[in-house]
């Protein structure tokens, strides 16, 4: 018995247990901090990292610095000049790389580790609506390794504090035209005002009241630095507007050779392509329309001369394909003919095309355009019905829209119409109008999206005060291509989302539309496999409301019966 009790005393875990004392827990937090700011940095590591980060989904998105986010069904690989220019702005000051994670199709587990290649210290990305969770998980992880992490675009500009708010890994938000004001904040969280290129320094001269943000004590005050969302402690604050960039010709060329130039595509087009900037900025009143929220409604152009020196040094990158991408690319009907005359004389032998509206347009300059080597022009036409687009302030209408078309038509020019359905004051017959109008016209190519109503859009404040966002919505909802926010009291989202896809339908499987398809098709060996993508995810989506109907009719069009 003594024996027993002596191994049960043994036994440690016959010992009272110690009382509950108060928690006093290790800390290593200041060690791994430390640990992160004094890591070697790599050969490849950088100073900013600019991206475009992995999709939501792993498929193809349009994603832009004034515009909005949406996935494409077209297959279009959207080329990220702004991140090129942006890089421009910083050279020799400092090392960059750009990555652009939805041309080179990258998933998340890829890009961390070029994360943890390049070591940014600053990670600078493009923030939408539709992909606005998804952006803020790449600066979860580039903040995680020690990254300031920054934010630009059309859905941070009208909503920096609510952008910031939820998401503690975002550090600065670039309210409006991004460029100057990351030069300007990178050079002071570096200290390195004083290093700026004469060049860089006569940018910052050109803005009126532009002083370096810099106390008596030599201190940065964060405060001062015009056009930037930060954090002082808890707070998140909001500094004063930076004023547009006077002189686009002051801007330095964009840095395309960063980009992966020969991933850009474009259906239709053989080859890559990519984009110049021509202007930035549109004096149109388009309620809808997400580019006033950044560049407002003025119209600043940038010379002819300046682009054609751009678009010689894209020749020598390979680049034959050009997209003259601005907000309205015919503003100004003196810079377009200056820049055609120049495009003829000098023999530069590019295929190029550009984005207009039917008010801003006359024969003799499509004709011009056309033999500049002009070949396809984008068209907003939106709808068919004359006080739809009166209350959204388009001020183009159908008749103009017809007559605008057939001078394209008759320069040589193929036409690409978009239109939107479920603007305020739609109905189920002003749809029905859309969709005969949008058959009438001769369209190569046509896109029916639901109207989305994106921050800061006067039509975003419209909705908000008739209350028609369906309850619950979350910001990646917005979006124009896959899904709809809106509830009309007698046009509910379902309808709105049935009637685009019916649009599609009717004016796609119609034999002029598909044999535009066929001609995509066995036009370029290199593209089939693209154009068959296209045609399959257009049916895919398309048919998913009644699929019968849509094979029986894509049978009866191209001459089958159900027995072939």
């Amino acid at each position: 018995m003594s024996d027993q009790t002596d191994y049960i005393k043994e036994n440690l875990g016959s010992r009272r247990i110690p009382k509950v004392r108060m928690a006093d827990f290790p800390s290593a937090d200041e060690i791994v901090r430390q640990g992160l700011l004094v890591a070697p940095r790599g050969a490849e590591a950088v100073d900013v990292l600019l991206v475009n980060p992995p999709t939501p989904d792993g498929g193809l998105w349009i994603r832009t610095q004034h515009r909005v986010g949406r996935r494409t069904r077209e297959n279009m690989v959207w080329p990220q000049v702004s991140l090129a220019q942006m890089a421009a702005i910083l050279h020799h000051t400092y090392r960059l790389a750009v990555i652009d994670a939805n041309a080179e199709r990258m998933g998340w587990g890829e890009f961390t580790r070029l994360l943890d290649r390049y070591q940014p210290k600053y990670y600078v990305t493009q923030v939408t609506a539709p992909t606005l969770e998804n952006d803020m998980y790449g600066c979860f992880l580039a903040h995680a390794r020690g990254a300031k992490t920054i934010a630009f675009g059309t859905h941070v500009t009208p909503i920096p504090r609510e952008s910031m708010r939820p998401y503690p890994s975002l550090d600065y938000v670039l309210v409006g035209e991004p460029d100057l004001t990351l030069r300007d904040l990178v050079d002071h969280l570096e200290g390195k005002v004083g290093e700026r290129s004469e060049h860089v320094i006569r940018l910052f001269e050109s803005e009126p009241g532009y002083e370096p943000a810099i106390a008596e004590d030599g201190s940065v005050d964060l405060g001062r630095i015009r056009g930037v969302a930060w954090r002082r402690g808890g707070e998140i604050v909001l500094n004063l507007p930076r004023l547009f960039i006077a002189s686009l010709d002051d801007l330095p060329m964009p840095m395309h050779e960063l980009l992966p130039l020969q991933k850009y595509r474009m259906p239709l087009i053989k080859g890559p392509f990519t984009f110049i900037v021509t202007s930035r900025g549109c004096p149109a009143g388009c309620t809808y329309c997400i580019k006033h929220v950044s560049y407002q409604y003025s119209a600043r152009l940038r010379s002819p001369s300046m682009i054609m020196e751009e678009l010689w040094r894209l020749k020598e990158l390979g680049i034959h394909n050009i997209h003259m991408y601005a907000d309205l690319f015919t503003v100004n009907r003196d810079q377009v003919m200056e820049l055609c005359e120049r495009m003829i004389a000098e023999k530069i032998n590019i295929r190029w095309t550009a984005n207009s509206r039917v008010d801003y347009v006359d024969e003799e300059m499509l004709r011009m355009m056309g033999r500049a080597g002009n070949w396809l022009i984008s068209w907003g036409i939106e709808s068919g019905n004359e006080q739809i687009l009166k209350h959204a302030r388009k001020g183009a209408y159908p008749d103009k829209a017809e007559r605008a078309l057939r001078w394209a038509k008759a320069a040589g020019i193929k036409n690409w119409g978009y239109f939107i359905i479920g603007l305020p004051g739609e109905t189920e017959a002003t749809i029905r109008q859309t969709i005969d109008f949008a058959k009438k016209l001769p369209l190569e190519l046509a896109l029916f999206h639901v109207a989305a109503p994106y921050p800061g859009t006067p039509f975003f404040f419209e909705v908000v005060e008739n209350g028609w966002f369906r309850a619950g919505t979350r910001w990646e909802q917005v979006d124009m291509d896959k899904g709809t926010v809106l509830d009309y009291p007698d046009l509910p989202a379902e309808r709105l989302l049935y009637w685009q896809k019916r649009a599609f339908r009717e004016w796609a499987f119609r034999p002029g539309p598909m044999l535009t398809y066929l001609k995509m098709l066995l036009s370029d060996r290199s593209t089939v496999k693209s154009a068959l993508s296209v045609g399959l995810q257009h049916l895919s989506w398309a048919s998913t409301d009644s699929g019968a109907p849509v094979a029986a009719r894509l049978s009866s069009n191209l001459g089958m019966t159900s027995g072939e």
